[in-house]
């Protein structure tokens, strides 16, 4: 199959949905259309508006194809997140993983769960284990699930709309589900034991193309009968997928967006530690990559709400009075999972330049931390909304002593989907590295943080 050369991602993530056409040929991005993901709270428990989304993605595509022409289909999502199928339709809605519903099962679960040992997954709160979703929706809603005769992982229930194929994948079934056994690259414990493993379609490459779209969905967008579409995969191993081969290892990717999450390619999963949210990811060939993440988007938009780039003065301010906010601001998750989020100081007093200051230095030091579980790579190249923060970017470099870029585009999610079909080559970030923080009392900053986490 010739390369396409205009490739329309589907790229969902928790906060906004969006559909970004990717020339393939330079990796370069031509137009975007975005829109919340909503979650609704009718129906038996929360969930994803996915008749909202299967419109605008309709809709997005149909008016790119109108303007720039539409060679391919390639879809991303979050994880932690999957649809149980009833035949054609939708045997319940699927869940949104921050629904706390699976506490009533959680004492049942922790007994058939596998050790970390084996799935490298840690058990985490709400619905963030897949398994957990799954275990609870079979027990809660044992009438509907009774009925379910697949299931899908989120990449792969948006290529089966688009195509009528169904097919499980690795990054999305690897990424802290419980429900993967990476070492041994089967299925875990825990499928076999509940009788799912039949539910699972087979396996195919993210890299593979799964099927043309079905006659409705050419009809509805103008696009010709054999578009075709890729497997899909997991968002945060799609920013990865950029990279591979193309750094010396071990090399880290920090993904951010709601999720912070580093990957160290080329490191250990030694350090790794159930208890401070730090796992395995599969990626796209199915190897194990140590990983450690905290909800960066999601703290730094309750820190710094209207963030404003900081001055200089703001800086210094913070640093020299050692303002600071330490973790956790989203229990349960992140190196410090068990911690409760506070301010030295009273935010309201400060101006919103200083707010973000502490705010860009507090995911710094976080950040930090999640290094120390998942290795610390020769050069850290962050993606998404950090990569434009340059204060994180140089505390960054100051704390860890290696090389801090940001991505050399801003569509890491999107470009490495884009890549599925192949395309533009692996790449290196593009920007200059960021300079260390060379503010004076930093280091004492990041003493007087740490002798206050410990207190």
């Amino acid at each position: 199959m010739p390369l396409p050369r205009s490739v329309a991602v589907i790229d969902i993530g928790k906060t906004n949905a969006k559909l970004v056409l990717i020339d393939a040929t330079t990796g370069t991005q031509i137009a975007t259309r975005s829109t919340p993901n909503t979650v609704l709270r009718d129906g038996p428990y929360p969930h994803a508006d996915v008749e909202r989304l299967w419109t605008f993605i309709l809709e997005s595509l149909r008016d790119l194809q109108a303007v720039h022409g539409i060679d391919g289909i390639s879809v991303t999502t979050h994880g932690a997140t999957a649809a149980l199928m009833a035949g054609d339709a939708l045997a319940m809605p699927v869940l949104d993983y921050e629904h706390n519903g699976t506490d009533e099962t959680a004492g049942l679960y922790a007994a058939e769960r596998p050790a970390f040992s084996e799935s490298l997954s840690p058990l985490l709160p709400n619905g963030l284990n897949l398994g957990a979703q799954i275990f609870w929706q079979s027990r809660a809603h044992a009438e509907a699930f009774a009925g379910v005769t697949q299931i899908l992982t989120y990449p792969q229930y948006w290529a089966w709309r688009l195509t009528g194929v169904s097919a499980s994948e690795l990054t999305s079934l690897g990424c802290h589900t419980d429900l993967w056994a990476p070492v041994q690259q089967d299925f875990s414990s825990l499928v076999d034991g509940q009788g799912w493993r039949k539910l699972f379609p087979a396996i195919k490459p993210a890299a593979s193309v799964l099927g043309a779209i079905t006659p409705a969905v050419a009809a509805a967008t103008g696009l010709a009968a054999n578009t075709p579409v890729s497997c899909g995969i997991h968002d945060s191993n799609a920013s990865l997928l950029p990279h591979l081969g193309a750094h010396e290892t071990p090399f880290t990717i920090l993904s951010t967006g709601t999720w912070a999450i580093a990957m160290t390619v080329g490191g250990d999963t030694a350090h790794l530690d159930a208890s401070r949210d730090s796992l395995a990811n599969v990626d796209a060939y199915g190897r194990a990559v140590p990983t450690a993440r905290f909800m960066g988007g999601r703290e730094f938009d309750m820190l710094a709400p209207g963030a404003v780039e900081p001055t200089e003065a703001d800086i210094s301010r913070v640093i020299a009075e050692s303002i600071q906010a330490l973790p956790c601001f989203n229990p349960g998750t992140g190196p410090f999972p068990h911690a409760k989020g506070t301010w030295t100081i009273d935010p309201a007093s400060l101006t919103p330049g200083e707010r973000t200051a502490v705010a860009s230095l507090y995911l710094a030091l976080i950040t930090e931390a999640c290094l120390g579980l998942c290795g610390l790579g020769k050069q850290i190249i962050v993606e998404g909304p950090l990569a434009r923060n340059r204060l994180f970017g140089e505390a960054l470099a100051r704390l860890t002593g290696s090389s801090v870029s940001a991505s050399g585009d801003a569509t890491g999610t999107s470009l490495g989907a884009s890549m599925l079909f192949g395309g533009a080559p692996a790449h290196k970030a593009e920007a200059a590295p960021f300079a260390p923080l060379g503010v004076a009392g930093f280091d004492d900053y990041v003493a007087r943080w740490k002798a206050r986490l410990a207190a």
